[in-house]
């Protein structure tokens, strides 16, 4: 171990407040572990349009108290250097291990710095935040969360005072704020911060219920997990509200728990994330499944489905995107429906259709909550925002009400989802979406990855013609500049490739669209099989 490494261990400890990441890095110390130690040392967690995000643990690289203490401090900095002070900022968290912790460590600091604080009084959803900050009128909002990270990760999400996530150049100069923070020692910390409770939340479901009509048909069975989330209070109660019968939850994924015990991943995007909630569905015979990730800011859906193995199958992001936007757009509202540009292009033709205007952003509620006059957006990964003057961020627990109007209105009807995506596919083309996605434990080849691609693109892709590739990097009139590629192929398929902003993967975006008659099952199985091979020849030119 170099000198320069044990000092920096020793100058941790002595600012570490925390007595368990002092414990944690006294033992790495006396054990000599070399490798643990650099990599813990090796830099920070970088501030950016995500936040923060990264392990819990002692050190610079980790998520931990002195960290968190100093992103609250640059926060407040940067607020006063902005002159927003003039609103409490408030603070949110959900159940991971420290969360509570750093909700309070944010709430003392944000008091130091002469701020308003309000903290939440229990752990909550993500988008209870988004609402009460317009609700609150206030300047910021923080909400400690890794979302569906695994366990031993959390976060911090930063929102500023219009209720949407921060975007440049706001994330460099908060950054910047923080880099300049000085000894932990000389933060102020006050423990004089506000509180609330039943009255955010009550606004909240009461903006909720009013989403669904007196008159709205709500005879429905449904089959719910909040994935071991802060999620399963809420939801129970906004379904009631708005006059659902009662979901049957998962009892073994009920309650809060942040180890999250029976699922590998905590994100209902993983396979097998959701396989208690449809055993759950079939034991009941639900008219549908419905999961949350654990800060019950995605939502995820499954339907009874004739063709599938076991009889149920779920929902692709893009295609419950494409479902809620027929539902929400046939009303012809007068404002603008978005999503990002991972997502299918499906819902620019739906909004087409209801002559409702359009717009595709980067992705990221970042960027979709901030489109002027939304009224409807979503992005394939299970984020859908459907209720835009109230939260303008994903929301799953307003969508999962919305869900549940939708099929329960489907089913008055004598029909099913599975029906309403088949009179999309006749109607616009039946657009079929899939994702190659490659998870690394070495960054770097996420790099050398998009070089490959960008120095040796593909000319043809499965049975596709690559007509034009866009390299997002460089920006355009409508998109700030992204560090993703965009293959245009021909008969409208298309391919986007982009790091993922949260998790270290590569991801590829795919979509093909095949003409429709009346057999939609046909559409499907030559949709699968172009998928598939569009799959196999990016993975190739990729080297993934």
């Amino acid at each position: 171990m170099t000198d320069d490494l044990k000092a920096a261990a020793e100058a941790w400890l002595r600012e570490d407040p925390d007595p368990d990441t002092r414990a944690e890095l006294e033992r790495l110390l006396a054990a000599g572990e070399t490798a643990e130690l650099a990599d813990r040392f090796a830099g920070t967690l970088e501030f950016g349009t995500a936040g923060l995000r990264g392990a819990v643990g002692a050190g610079p690289n980790r998520m931990n108290r002195v960290v968190v203490i100093r992103a609250a401090a640059g926060l407040a900095a940067y607020l006063k250097a902005q002159g927003r002070t003039d609103g409490p900022v408030l603070i949110g968290y959900d159940a991971r291990h420290k969360s509570d912790v750093f909700a309070r460590d944010t709430a003392a600091v944000i008091r130091g710095a002469g701020l308003d604080a309000v903290l939440l009084d229990r752990p909550a959803p993500t988008p209870v935040v988004a609402f009460g900050i317009r609700h609150l009128k206030a300047v910021a909002g923080v909400v400690v969360t890794a979302s569906h990270n695994p366990p031993q990760d959390n976060g911090y999400k930063v929102y500023l005072g219009d209720g949407s996530q921060i975007v440049p150049p706001a994330d460099a100069g908060i950054a910047a704020a923080i880099a300049a923070v000085g000894p932990l020692a000389e933060v102020p910390r006050g423990d004089d911060w506000q509180t609330t409770g039943d009255d955010l939340l009550n606004a909240y479901l009461d903006r909720i219920a009013e989403l669904v009509p007196a008159d709205a048909p709500r005879d429905l069975k449904v089959a719910y997990t909040p994935l071991h989330g802060v999620g399963r209070t809420l939801v129970e109660a906004a379904v009631a509200r708005a006059g659902f019968e009662a979901p049957r939850v998962v009892p073994s994924q009920a309650d809060p728990d942040p180890d999250f015990p029976t699922v590998s991943f905590p994100n209902p995007e993983e396979p097998g994330a959701i396989d208690a909630a449809l055993d759950l569905a079939r034991e009941i015979g639900a008219d549908i499944a419905v999961a949350n990730d654990p800060d019950a800011d995605r939502c995820a859906v499954a339907i009874p489905d004739p063709a599938a193995a076991d009889g149920w199958r779920m929902l692709r992001g893009d295609e419950l995107g494409a479902l809620l936007g027929e539902f929400l757009l046939s009303k012809r509202p007068d404002g603008v429906a978005a999503c990002s540009i991972v997502s299918s292009s499906l819902l620019g033709k739906i909004a087409a259709s209801y002559d409702v205007r359009y717009a595709e952003t980067l992705t990221g509620f970042k960027w979709i909550g901030r489109v002027p006059e939304l009224v409807f957006g979503y992005e394939e990964a299970l984020g859908y925002c459907v209720d835009p003057s109230a939260v303008k961020d994903k929301d799953g627990v307003s969508t999962l009400v919305r869900v549940l109007q939708l099929t329960a209105q489907a089913k008055a009807a004598g029909r099913t989802l599975l029906d309403l995506l088949d009179d999309l596919a006749i109607r616009h083309g039946l657009h079929a979406t899939d994702q190659l996605s490659a998870r690394v434990e070495d960054l770097s080849l996420i790099g050398a990855a998009m070089d490959r691609l960008r120095a040796t693109p593909p000319a043809t892709l499965g049975t596709y013609t690559v007509e034009r590739i866009d390299d997002l990097s460089q920006g355009s009139a409508a998109l700030p500049p992204t560090d993703g590629l965009r293959y245009t192929l021909s008969a409208g398929a298309r391919v986007v490739v982009r790091p993922s902003g949260t998790e270290p993967k590569l991801k590829c975006y795919l979509e093909v669209v095949v003409p429709v008659t009346r057999d939609v099952a046909t559409a499907r199985t030559t949709a699968a099989a172009a998928l598939a091979a569009i799959k196999t020849d990016l993975a190739a030119a990729a080297g993934i």
